[in-house]
């Protein structure tokens, strides 16, 4: 009998990695993700099954806790198809070459350290290089297509449907027969919101005789997305307006894509005062190029500033600074500046050299847009830190800080359960990909709404379909 097992993200919400095991033996693999935040050290470890005897890999979509361990993957010995999208298959040569130049420049740092101590044998290598990306995009793989079913193996086929989360995200249906009875099984991957401003909307799916449903925010609602970008707007407008700067800690992947959406809408409906813009991020950079290609693919206003301007994101104001020198000339500017710039987290990146810069000057803003998770100095910040401490010196926060928590990419609970009752045929709920405090409400609520069961996976564990 066929069975799933879940080897990531089960009761957390990073580290991405099911495994479908059919009764014929077939092997598939539904994303490899990192682990990140107080898990990540379990990326170092095995993987809890032999890659070698991977037959096919299925990327639901490419941020990192969803591709993250691909490299890893290969180099421990996979060898199969790889199927996904052909934005995700872009976007993550992107994501997965900037993870490990990090994790190649942070080992070079971490390694000089030690050999001033006589310790550099302790110093454990990268997880992966830039050569095991390259080598993993050397595989054999296929470029799936929304809504048009790929045979990938003897009474195997696949489905890609669009999951509205990111360029390239989709819903994954698996087709196969098992004793002459077709069964389908669905990862939802994760599901964006049905209001977002650059993704479309979410495909529905018809039937399920298993559904493994991603629980980010399972236990909550979110805040209006109408209200969110109101407050978004005035506090662009009230910090120009004051002759300050805008700084605007941005993940490089669809969040920096919905910001850019934003400050065009201003721009065109003469609500921005005049202004310099800078997206001053490589990776972020790189990332809204590969949107643009995909202008087809984004939602409807996307789609309509392409066909009035010939570009999605770009207007007169706007500029990328790709360079280093470019990067630190924008410090020069005492007012009228929006500085977009990773870390989304603040962990790291050029965030912090504009931080260091403009935090103590009460004019300036700084807007979050992103959830901050414990520990990080966005979070520290967002908590009503007076003080931080980058690179080595003591900064005062006078910036007037902006927390605007509507901009989510992943559905919540109504949205979760609404796409849910959707199906015409529904049959085992898996919950996946959240924490389990959050899963237990996300549980209780599809009992009350849906009427229906579901089960919270554990790592590791059989779940038979």
């Amino acid at each position: 009998m066929a069975f799933v097992r879940s080897f990531g993200a089960a009761e957390v919400v990073t580290g991405s990695c099911h495994m479908l095991r059919l009764k014929s033996g077939i092997r598939i693999l539904v994303d490899c993700g990192m682990f990140q935040g107080r898990e990540e050290e379990w990326n170092a470890g095995p993987f809890g099954f032999d890659p070698k005897k991977v037959d096919l890999l299925l990327i639901t979509h490419a941020h990192l806790d969803h591709v993250g361990r691909i490299p890893k993957l290969v180099k421990e010995g996979f060898e199969g198809m790889i199927v996904a999208t052909k934005p995700t298959f872009e976007l993550a040569q992107v994501v997965l070459m900037d993870s490990a130049k990090l994790m190649e420049e942070e080992f070079r740092t971490r390694y000089r350290k030690a050999q001033r101590r006589g310790e550099e044998k302790q110093v454990p290598p990268p997880l992966y290089t830039v050569e095991d990306v390259e080598n993993l995009f050397l595989l054999p793989h296929t470029y799936a297509r929304y809504d048009k079913p790929l045979k990938v193996a003897k009474g195997v086929r696949v489905l890609f449907r669009n999951a509205g989360h990111i360029l390239g995200s989709a819903t994954v249906e698996i087709d196969y027969k098992e004793e002459g009875v077709g069964k389908t099984v669905v990862f939802s991957g994760d599901l964006g919101t049905p209001h977002d401003i650059v993704t479309p909307y979410v495909a529905d799916v018809p039937k399920a005789d298993a559904l493994f449903i991603e629980s980010t925010y399972g236990d909550r609602n979110h805040k209006s997305l109408k209200k969110s970008v109101r407050e978004f707007k005035e506090a662009v407008r009230k910090t120009l307006l004051n002759r300050g700067n805008v700084i605007i800690p941005s993940f490089a992947i669809e969040r920096t894509q919905e910001v850019l959406c934003l400050l065009k809408q201003m721009y065109r409906n003469r609500e921005l005062p005049h202004c310099k813009i800078f997206l001053d991020s490589p990776m972020a950079i790189r990332a809204t190029h590969l949107f643009s290609k995909y202008h087809n693919e984004l939602g409807p206003e996307c789609r309509r500033f392409y066909r009035e301007d010939g570009d999605v994101f770009g207007f007169p104001w706007l500029r990328f600074t790709s360079d280093v020198e470019d990067s630190k000339r924008i410090n020069e500017i005492e007012r009228g500046a929006v500085i977009i710039a990773g870390s989304g987290m603040c962990t790291g990146g050029r965030i912090l050299h504009h931080f260091k810069n403009r935090l103590w000057n009460e004019r300036n803003c700084v807007i979050f847009v992103g959830y901050q998770a414990e520990g990080t100095l966005g979070r520290h910040i967002v908590e009503g830190a007076q003080w931080v401490r980058i690179y080595n010196e003591d900064i005062r926060i006078r910036a007037k800080i902006y927390t605007i928590n509507g901009f989510s990419a992943h559905a919540d609970q109504r949205g979760l359960i609404e796409w849910m009752r959707r199906f015409e045929k529904l049959g085992k709920i898996a919950l996946i990909h959240g924490e389990k405090e959050k899963q237990l409400l996300f549980k209780k609520a599809i009992r009350k709404q849906l009427g229906k069961r579901a089960h919270i996976v554990r790592y590791k564990e059989k779940i038979f379909l």
